[in-house]
């Protein structure tokens, strides 16, 4: 392993025709690369989790919208293409392990991408202890034996919060022990799972469409929602969509692992995003059409769980909900990847406290263990919050969300500027010589409505609304977790750096990245 000490401006990598390396960036190839394509679109699709997700959030999207929510599905997918296609760009041409954080320091410099990547890991580490809560909306559902906590199962319940947080630890244990084994055996478990989720996402589509007792023009109507107004509906009911379509990047995560990553991760992170978005979208249309009522206040409450057992059946029902625990476990194991993935990455440039063991693989595993060690257990840390308020349980939720978007703003706003210079190369060829993914003359503007999109988005989840974030109006703390949790994120990591700073002119040795010699 060598140092060497980089300008601030990352340039941009040659590119290689037949590139199976990571020579050209300075990198050892460490991880083992053992990914196929469905193995690239699983860690995608897994980290956004359609079943997990929507399940999660749906009873939040109608009680404040009522079914009128629906639209706010669309809106948020076309935004996250746009989002994705940028990503798909990077992919193609920057396919490293840690990609938000070396996305944005390639396109901008080292400090701001450093910020970048410690955004989003700290972010990825709330969706990971928010993945973990889902399990909360179903398997009480399905036994209430799963009710380990008292007696009333529901998450925004003082006895439901605390319940969500011991089944959750007790799944981020089983992930964790999944995330240190061998990655082929990762790798078979995201495959299985995400076939799984997609089975059980049409079959409930299906039998939803088919049991539907009303048309689809109740999608107009705002009956059964909070009365925020028609604008109000849209912008509180978009963190449903919001929530359940981020992560689609995880495919660019594994371009490591991934065989001919500049030819398949570009390709995955769009039909991730494209396969949930259609999915997601359908299972909550779905779900506002065949609810055996849209105004007794079940639909805002116990959400498409309630759906499932009351229209199609107990049997039925528990069955499709038992594949959504499934999905459940495998979106919470894919998340903590692809932070793993991310501290790896960061470790291994010198970024981060103990870089030596976080940048650690083992040779037999072609794994980081430590990452995944360390995300597991401060996602369970996050969970004790459940403790303290129910209201834990949607502030999780939306601050993880926030952190995801302002990381993606920090790759778009870069790119758009390098757009505008003229310094974004388009050309190059990948492994199979075809030219590599591009938007070409449409590079600009979809970057510019990226960007645009990310930031109000940002801004609209962020907003402390005390009817959303503090309902029972006994934890002001709460109504302002979202901004707290983004500036104490930033100013522990503001403080890091200037530490690294001090510590580096004391010793006379420059801070640099840790770059490896190719093997």
């Amino acid at each position: 392993m060598t140092t060497t000490a980089p300008s601030d401006i990352r340039p941009d990598p040659p590119h290689s025709p037949d590139d199976h390396s990571l020579a050209e960036f300075g990198y050892r190839q460490e991880l083992h690369r053992s990914l196929g394509r469905y193995a690239s679109f699983a860690a995608g699709f897994s980290f956004i989790s359609v079943l997990t997700t929507v399940f999660q959030f749906f009873a939040f999207g109608y009680a404040f919208g009522g079914p009128v929510f629906f639209w706010a599905w669309p809106a948020v997918l076309v935004g996250q293409l746009l989002v994705a296609a940028c990503f798909a760009e990077l992919a193609a041409r920057y396919p490293i392990s840690g990609a938000i954080y070396q996305w944005s320091s390639r396109l901008s410099n080292l400090t701001f991408g450093w910020f970048a990547g410690w955004i989003m890991v700290i972010g990825q580490i709330v969706v990971v202890a928010a993945a973990a809560l889902a399990l909360q909306m179903v398997l009480p559902a399905i036994w209430s034996g799963f009710q380990l906590v008292g007696t009333d199962s529901a998450p925004t319940s003082a006895d439901g919060a605390a319940n969500a947080a011991v089944l959750g630890v007790i799944l981020l244990v089983l992930t964790t022990l999944v995330n240190i084994m061998d990655n082929r055996v990762l790798s078979v478990i995201n495959r299985v799972g995400v076939t799984a989720e997609i089975i059980g996402a049409v079959l409930i589509v299906v039998l939803l469409l088919t049991h539907s007792k009303r048309s689809p023009g109740i999608t107009f109507h705002t009956e059964g929602a909070a009365g925020s107004g028609l604008l109000g509906a849209l912008l509180v009911g978009s963190f449903t969509a919001a929530y359940v379509m981020i992560g689609f990047d995880s495919a660019g995560e594994m371009s490591e692992e991934t065989r001919d990553p500049r030819r398949t991760a570009p390709r995955t992170i769009l039909t991730a995003l494209g396969a949930a978005g259609l999915l997601g979208g359908l299972v909550i249309l779905g779900g506002v059409l065949a609810a055996p009522s849209l105004t007794d206040g079940h639909l805002g409450v116990d959400g498409l769980s309630y759906v499932l057992t009351s229209s199609l059946g107990d049997g039925v029902g528990r069955a499709l909900l038992a594949d959504v625990v499934v999905a459940i476990a495998v979106a919470t194991l894919a998340i903590q990847t692809a932070a793993s993935r991310m501290l790896f990455s960061m470790a291994r440039d010198g970024g981060l406290p103990f870089s030596g063991r976080l940048a650690h693989v083992n040779q037999r595993t072609g794994m980081p263990s430590a990452p995944a060690l360390v995300v597991g257990v401060l996602a369970a840390a996050l969970l004790l919050l459940n403790f303290a308020s129910p209201d834990a349980f949607l502030a999780i939720g939306t601050t993880c969300i926030v952190m995801l978007y302002l990381a993606y703003a920090m790759v778009t706003g870069p790119l758009l500027i390098r757009r505008l210079r003229g310094e974004f190369a388009a050309g190059g060829t990948d492994e199979k010589g075809a030219k590599l993914f591009s938007l070409g003359r449409w590079g600009i503007p979809v970057n510019a409505l990226a960007l645009l999109y990310g930031l109000l988005m940002t801004v609209n989840l962020a907003w402390p609304r005390a009817a959303v974030y503090d309902p029972t109006g006994g934890h002001w703390y709460f109504q302002w977790f979202t901004v707290l949790f983004l500036a104490v994120t930033l100013l522990a990591g503001g403080a890091y750096r200037a530490y690294r700073k001090r510590t580096a002119a004391r010793s006379a040795v420059p801070e640099t990245p840790v770059t490896q010699a190719a093997a």
